[in-house]
């Protein structure tokens, strides 16, 4: 065998060029699923902490549910869901500060922007749509809330609650929706915001809403797809195109 022939191997990589190659590797894939994490938290789902007891007991305190973000847009809104959308206007408390110390407080908005923590501001609301833009909603008669004249039944209200122990008599005003809490006793909801008692401003602008509710995903003991209660309400008819100035449908698109 000639010299030329000889082909000398090549010395294994050092123990440094090593752990620099995995640490580039690690750092990759970390920057990969920040990016993944936050367009899904951004355009299609997010995570949001449960901090009253307002939807017992289809929610409870401290839950963690995931918000499907693309309704409403690319899918309608319907009357029993459950949705997340943000203070309309001074129906929540003044914000109460957490003090985490400045590497705890930067460390927990970085999370939260990117989705890997739920989403824990106090400055949104959960609740479930009971009206849609120019549905006549009153309540009660015989114990039950009516829409558009049709007494509706509330299966997820919580056991002994009444369908509401305040009365109203409402329309609800384009563009907007009446909601209110599963736990009818202890929820702040359109009722409690609705001076005018027309339902101008206790009613919630779609603009407002996040999403809707899909999923409990923590505690892991309450982990559970939350149900489609939609078929409730198919006995209600349309609006009429009088009181909501609009072509009366179903389920109601944002607008643009």
């Amino acid at each position: 065998m000639t010299a030329d022939e000889v082909k000398v191997a090549e010395a294994p990589p050092s123990l440094a060029q090593q752990a620099l190659a995995a640490l580039k590797e690690t750092v990759l894939v970390v920057a990969m699923a920040l990016v993944l994490s936050f367009v899904v938290k951004t355009w299609l789902l997010q995570a949001f902490f449960i901090p009253s007891g307002s939807m017992e007991d289809t929610l409870v305190e401290h839950d963690r549910v995931v918000v499907n973000k693309l309704v409403p847009g690319v899918m309608d809104l319907h009357r029993g869901d459950i949705v997340v959308f943000e203070d309309p206007g001074d129906w929540l408390a003044p914000r109460v500060s957490v003090d985490r110390g400045p590497v705890g407080e930067a460390v927990n908005r970085v999370l939260t922007f990117v989705g890997l923590l739920p989403n824990d501001s106090q400055d949104h609301l959960i609740k479930r749509v009971i009206g849609l833009p120019g549905d006549h909603v009153t309540c009660c008669t015989d114990g039950k809330l009516a829409i558009n004249g049709v007494p509706v039944s509330e299966p997820y209200i919580k056991p002994g609650d009444a369908p509401s122990t305040m009365g109203f008599d409402i329309t609800v005003p384009a563009d907007r929706i009446w909601v209110m809490g599963d736990h009818r006793s202890n929820s702040e909801d359109s009722r409690f915001h609705d001076p005018s008692g027309n339902g101008a401003t206790g009613s919630v602008p779609i603009s407002k809403v996040t999403g809707r509710a899909i999923a409990v995903v923590w505690p892991i003991d309450n982990w559970t797809h939350l149900p489609d209660w939609s078929a409730n309400f198919s006995q209600v008819p349309a609006p009429s195109p009088v009181s909501s100035g609009a072509t009366p449908t179903e389920s109601v698109p944002p607008s643009p």
